[in-house]
């Protein structure tokens, strides 16, 4: 039968070859379109993620140098120390000091090692084993169960890094951690990762949990509180030892259980520790008065430093058991008396002869109120204020047994009077003070002229601008208590300046001293000779005068009285030998006390704390304080003149 021709007849098998030859070619570009677009998709889908992947570098912060590391992301702290070098507080986040590796007991960086990366010296920042195995777990579980970061990625989070959980984070950290490997040494590492580690409660570093807790420094830490220790950086929170002593003990038996895996102790060790009942330290009692002492300090920081790093340890010159007994003696006195004096405030301070704040009262409640009593409330010093007075006299060649007249006078229009508003007569100069004879301060300060009482009160420590008032005789331009104090040193020491100091040295973290409080000789700014007659003159304000209730046993001490306008303000300060003190009693709103006088209220706290300063120690002769003053003929005869006429006064024998 002949085929078809037609369009619908029957094909050839030549025509049917033709045909298929037709849609093969047909296909092949298909093919051929389909290769390329794939290999471009192919192409893209690699540049897309290598571009994707470089973005997720893209704003890595760069690697501190070593030296900053320290210091990386670290928020402002300071460590307040006693004299004793004994921890009082820390403000701020709580950094401990640095620790080195080598200062450990071997058992415990190992427990960190076994508890958070136990292939630590095996990889190179990164664990790539731990991070696929890590990967499976999770994918198998279809949640996170597994993390894989080893040490340094952790330090290379807290020190470098945002804390947030995102792929670009944790590529950023992976490449960090690798950098950082390839400068610092594993040792190196595992110091800084020890130092900088985040304990809970706001505790930064193995010193500080070590300190908190078991009231011990690491390099005495037993493997029991070690492995207690190397439990809480997984979860501060969750294992803080002061609130789940129970569940950081599940974690410790594993931690215990890695150190045995790697060899790291015996089985024997591993039970022993496992069975240990560890006792926590008790959280140390705060005296609510550092908080005074503590913005005063750091009030000097800022003057000393002209920048702060954001760690210091900062030493003070306070004696913390002195602080708190003293704080106790005023506390226990002013809860009997201050409501029937109506003395709602009181301020102290004790500095010894070099200058050293060994204690600061600086009011009767910090947490109510943080206005510090001693170094910043200016108050009219009354009668405290006349030694300056006195001491300008001496010093223009005025004698302790020189004679002026009690009587009544007027200066301008002003007409100072005496407390009791009577007058004596004819008094020596010793005797004025030691009674604290209004008159008599008042006409001195008019013979030797204001501008000499002003110098004299500037070189001895008073910082205050003083006017040339003639009432300034009287102590009538205010004060703190700090200057007014310090003050009265070049008369305990025998004519040299005293400039009180609360710092003795201040240093970060890893021991860099910053600042260092230097020796120096004192500046000389009284004559010896007249500094020994003003302690007999003071000496006399408390065996004979208005400062009797200031005596402490055994020890001699000279002071004196001070009681502003109506009782609003009462003082005492002085010294003995060893220490020189200032006590302030007084209301904040300026209100009159209940008749307190230098002399009650403020002696009586005085010798108070003194006696608890001087507790122990052996009494110690004041210089000056019994030196017998010889009298000129010229002296004696007016001495005589006046006895003559009837007008007989006492002599003084300082």
């Amino acid at each position: 039968m002949a085929a078809s021709n037609g369009r619908g007849g029957l094909k050839t098998p030549a025509a049917k070859a033709k045909r298929a030859k037709t849609r093969g070619r047909k296909r092949r570009p298909i093919l051929k379109w389909s290769l390329i677009t794939f290999s471009v998709m192919l192409l893209l889908g690699a540049l897309s993620g290598y571009i994707y992947w470089q973005s997720l570098y893209r704003g890595m912060p760069a690697l501190p140098a070593t030296a900053e590391l320290w210091d990386a992301n670290r928020e402002p702290a300071v460590e307040f120390l006693d004299a004793n070098g004994d921890t009082l507080e820390i403000r701020g986040p709580r950094y401990g000091r640095a620790i080195k590796l080598d200062d450990l007991p071997p058992h415990v960086p190992r427990a960190f090692i076994a508890a958070e990366d136990k292939r630590f010296y095996d990889h190179d920042g990164a664990d790539t084993q731990a991070m696929v195995r890590a990967a499976l777990a999770n994918a198998i579980s279809g949640k996170t169960v597994s993390g894989a970061s080893t040490l340094t990625q952790q330090l290379v989070k807290n020190l470098i890094l945002s804390p947030e959980q995102t792929l670009k984070r944790k590529v950023q950290e992976i490449r960090l951690a690798r950098q950082l490997e390839e400068r610092l040494s594993k040792s190196e590492i595992l110091e800084l990762y020890l130092n900088r580690v985040y304990f809970g409660s706001g505790f930064y570093g193995l010193g500080a949990a070590s300190r908190f807790y078991f009231g011990k420094e690491p390099r005495d830490l037993t493997l029991a509180e070690a492995s207690l220790l190397a439990t809480l950086p997984k979860a501060p929170s969750r294992y803080a030892l002061d609130n789940n002593m129970q569940g950081a003990k599940e974690r410790q038996a594993y931690v215990l259980t890695e150190m045995l895996d790697a060899g790291f102790i015996t089985a024997e060790s591993a039970r022993i520790a496992a069975e240990s009942d560890v006792i926590l330290a008790p959280e140390p009692a705060r005296n609510p008065q550092l908080g005074y002492i503590l913005d005063a300090a750091t009030e000097q920081i800022g003057n000393l430093l002209p920048e702060l790093p954001d760690d210091l340890v900062v030493t003070l010159t306070i004696d913390n058991t002195l602080q708190t007994n003293i704080s106790a003696a005023i506390e226990t006195r002013m809860d009997t008396e201050a409501e029937a004096a109506n003395a709602r405030q009181v301020s102290a301070v004790i500095i010894d002869k070099q200058g050293q704040v060994l204690a600061m009262y600086g009011g009767r409640d910090y947490t109510e109120n943080q206005y510090n009593r001693v170094t910043q409330a200016k108050r009219q010093p009354g009668s405290a204020f006349k030694p300056f007075v006195f001491a300008a006299a001496l010093e223009q060649g005025i004698s302790p047994y020189d004679v002026r007249i009690d009587e009544l006078v007027t200066i301008d229009d002003w007409t100072p009077k005496n407390f009791a508003h009577t007058y004596m007569g004819p008094v020596t100069i010793s005797e004025s003070l030691q009674k604290s004879i209004n008159t008599i301060a008042a006409q001195l300060g008019q013979e030797i002229g204001e501008e000499a009482i002003i110098s004299l009160a500037n070189r001895f420590g008073i910082g205050e601008t003083l006017q040339p008032f003639p009432s300034i005789a009287l102590g009538s331009q205010e004060v703190t208590l700090w200057d007014l104090t310090r003050a009265y040193g070049p008369f305990m020491t025998g004519g040299t300046r005293v400039d009180p100091y609360l710092i003795a040295r201040i240093e970060t973290s890893r021991g860099e001293v910053l600042y260092e409080r230097a020796s120096y000789d004192p500046q000389r700014v009284y004559p010896r000779e007249d500094a020994e007659l003003m302690t007999a003159m003071l000496a006399n304000v408390v065996r004979q005068g208005t400062g009797g209730n200031a005596a402490i046993d055994s020890w001699p001490v000279a002071g004196k009285t001070g009681t502003s306008q109506s009782s609003r303000d009462a003082w005492f300060v002085g010294y003995s030998a060893e220490f020189l003190a200032g006590v302030w009693t007084g209301n904040d709103d300026d209100s009159p006390m209940n008749g307190v006088t230098g002399g009650t209220l403020p002696a009586y706290l005085w010798s108070d704390i003194m006696t608890v300063a001087h507790a122990g120690r052996s009494p110690v002769i004041l210089r000056g304080a019994d030196k017998l003053i010889e009298l000129s003929p010229a002296q004696q005869a007016r001495v005589g003149y006046y006895r003559d006429l009837g007008m007989a006064f006492a002599a003084v024998t300082p």
